[in-house]
């Protein structure tokens, strides 16, 4: 499976774009960029332009103490036997869990940096407020290389997967699911916790609530001004933030957050 949208890989990167890369690693404490940025970097001077933006935030904590408000529900701890029987030992939970952690810790703080950057954007107004700093964890949490060449049941479980709580039909593949197809039982254990909620309507109740919160959390972070955007990658930019602060961001932290709580 390749990325859902035009992206620059990170082993290609040259130049400034290298650079940045380098430091959104560094400043996230992540072993990857994520595929926002690496979106971003296909538009000509997007990348720098919201990196300028949010770094600041990012850098003194004051998004890390936003993005806490931000909370997603949890589901009930599945017994250990129900994770037993599905072929998930000590060693695979851990890693799976890790997987969880990476996700839990940027994919809150993306999701209230892209509101804010799209509501700069769109002019809306904002009123920032002095913000007690929650620096990010110094301790980098890695993740594996996103697998390749999976066999077609498991890349049918992902897509059905994505389906959940979507509102688009070109919805933007969650990396999460991608990652996690390293132990497809995690991508069954997951179908069994989320598609119920999809069914009852709590699934899109969770992801409107924290769109909504990110929006109105993110209309208080105080950032620099931004810099000049070309009015030409405008409307690009505005569609990447569209996709990804309004639709996949807000779906996957209410998905990671239900899925931490039944893995435990």
């Amino acid at each position: 499976m390749e990325d859902p949208v035009p992206a620059i890989a990170e082993a290609e990167a040259k130049g400034e774009t290298a650079a940045i890369f380098a430091d959104i690693r560094a400043v996230l404490g992540v072993g990857v960029v994520n595929l926002i940025w690496r979106h971003l970097a296909t538009v000509e001077g997007a990348l720098p332009w919201a990196w300028a933006v949010v770094r600041p935030a990012y850098a003194d904590g004051s998004l890390a103490a936003v993005a806490a408000r931000i909370t997603a529900p949890a589901a009930a701890p599945l017994p250990p036997e129900v994770l037993a029987a599905a072929g998930l030992d000590d060693a695979a939970l851990d890693a799976v869990r890790g997987v969880m952690a990476a996700y839990a810790r940027t994919n809150p703080l993306a999701l209230v940096a892209l509101s804010a950057l799209a509501l700069r954007l769109e002019g809306a107004p904002v009123t920032p407020i002095p913000i007690a700093a929650a620096p990010i964890a110094a301790a980098t949490l890695p993740l594996p290389p996103l697998p390749r060449d999976l066999a077609p049941a498991t890349v049918a479980l992902i897509l059905r997967l994505n389906a959940l709580g979507a509102t688009r039909a070109d919805a933007v593949l969650a990396t999460m699911y991608r990652h996690l197809a390293h132990w497809p039982p995690a991508l069954a254990l997951a179908w069994t916790v989320l598609a119920p909620r999809a069914a009852d309507g709590s699934l899109e109740g969770g992801i409107l609530a924290c769109r909504r919160d990110a929006r109105a959390a993110a209309a208080g972070l105080p950032l620099p001004d931004p810099p000049p955007l070309a009015a030409a990658a405008r409307p690009a930019v505005a569609e990447a933030l569209d996709r990804f602060a309004g639709e996949v961001l807000p779906r996957m932290v209410v998905a990671c957050g239900l899925l931490r709580g039944a893995l435990g």
